[in-house]
């Protein structure tokens, strides 16, 4: 029987890359790298086998999709910010197995759900990005399912996720599950951007204000509270993938009736405009 072992809300800024490197941003990004890190230490250390990741920088426009290669090998270079992610090396094992079970279970749900095992599926950095720092050495089987969904409702996302954890109890596998996805993610109009420092401010108050409310409800439980702002917060702040990576998450963790506590691995900060953090959710 498997179960879900980890769980966490993440980051994937890409500056995390260039903070790694010499230049004007080398350490700005440290409190994520270690968080990162961190999560990937306790996942090694549960025994963790399958990293399922939640990737709002896979865009899709009908159904819901699932990569399930048997394994993923490549160099990126992102599309979004070529002069922040080039020429970043990979490789990764898969779980088809386990992605067919969770597009099954979805669809017999009523979500309709794809499962591909096509090679020249890539890995978008919503996925790439997290698995850099928590798993550089390729130990763990990789599932991404896409989070940016352009005409889906959360209420589906939900379902999916119920989906994901009814899937993971019937396998055999461990499961470190990520939403890979900012909070607030209104980035800084092109015009505004060096004026106001936007690689390290956020572009507007209010969305840093009800960022932060969220996180106080988590640490304090009040996950209930939170579900009823979610289609209003990540419309109204500007949600990244509309918040589909968050309402999977809390579908596989029970929704409303989750109980863990959360813990924040990366206290909050801003990147380009967005609101940012690494939060576990214990099970």
């Amino acid at each position: 029987m498997g179960e879900i072992t980890i769980a966490a809300k993440v980051t994937h800024v890409p500056t995390m890359l260039l903070s790694e490197q010499p230049g004007n941003l080398q350490g700005c990004r440290q409190p994520a790298i270690d968080g990162h890190r961190e999560l990937g230490r306790r996942a090694r250390e549960a025994g963790v086998d399958t990293v399922i990741v939640l990737d709002t920088h896979w865009l899709v426009n009908a159904g819901f999709h699932i990569n399930s290669n048997e394994s993923f090998e490549g160099v990126y270079t992102s599309h979004e910010f070529p002069h922040f992610i080039q020429n970043l090396n990979y490789k990764h094992k898969g779980n088809p197995a386990l992605g067919d079970a969770i597009a099954k279970r979805a669809t017999e749900k009523g979500v309709h759900t794809l499962s591909h095992q096509v090679p020249t599926l890539d890995l978008e950095y919503g996925t790439l990005v997290p698995l850099q720092f928590m798993d550089p050495e390729g130990h763990f089987k990789v599932v991404s399912i896409a989070a940016w969904c352009t005409v889906h409702s959360l209420k589906d996302s939900r379902v999916l996720g119920e989906a994901i954890a009814e899937a993971i109890r019937e396998s055999d596998s461990k499961v470190m599950l990520l939403a890979s996805g900012s909070l607030s993610h209104k980035i800084w109009e092109n015009e505004l951007y060096a004026e106001n420092n936007g690689t390290f401010t956020i572009s507007r108050e209010f969305n840093r204000q009800v960022d932060l409310r969220v996180m106080d409800l988590w640490e304090q439980g009040e996950y209930a509270t939170f579900l009823k702002m979610l289609p209003e917060y990540a419309q109204l702040c500007a949600g990244e993938g509309g918040m589909h990576d968050t309402a999977m998450l809390f579908g596989a963790l029970g929704w409303d009736q989750y109980k863990g506590k959360a813990e924040v691995i990366t206290p909050y900060f801003p990147s380009s405009g967005t609101g940012q953090t690494n939060v576990q959710f214990h099970l």
